[in-house]
């Protein structure tokens, strides 16, 4: 599929990242909502609800952390399997989302547009990746340049 237009590979990893942190600060803060109500209800111990937001803020941190070190990966092909991932486990917290919890609409509709944007990376990735195929780098045209002079 030829896009007109190229998305960097980054910027899906960043709008993943942005997406993750607001899924964490907002299990974070009904967590501490919940818990603070849990205390002053029966008097201490943790709730199965409270533990349940914690987890996801928890799952959605460490998301954040594996986002940003696979910023740092300087291999398209790499990062083709990799932006695979993110979009079928995107895919699938939308899907998941839907049969179970539609009336959190503003989940199901960030969760969609993250997976559809990873998508549309992952369509641009693969044209980047095959116009690198075309191409020389600065190494080989150099070595043909040498083998040119010896001839």
């Amino acid at each position: 599929m030829k896009f007109k237009f190229k998305i960097s590979h980054k910027i899906s990893y960043y709008v993943s990242i942005l997406v993750s942190s607001v899924i964490l600060f907002y299990f974070a803060y009904k967590g501490v909502v919940a818990y603070l109500i849990h205390r002053e209800l029966y008097g201490g111990g943790l709730d199965t609800l409270v533990l349940l937001r914690a987890s996801i803020s928890g799952i959605m941190f460490l998301l954040i952390l594996l986002f940003i070190q696979f910023i740092k990966i300087p291999d398209l092909k790499s990062h083709r399997t990799i932006l695979r991932g993110v979009f079928i486990g995107w895919t699938s917290v939308f899907i998941i989302l839907v049969i179970v919890n539609l009336s959190s609409i503003y989940f199901v509709l960030l969760t969609g547009l993250v997976a559809f944007f990873s998508l549309i990376t992952l369509f641009s990735l693969e044209d980047q990746i095959k116009d690198e195929k075309n191409t020389l780098t600065e190494k080989e045209i150099y070595l043909l340049q040498q083998l040119a002079k010896k001839k």
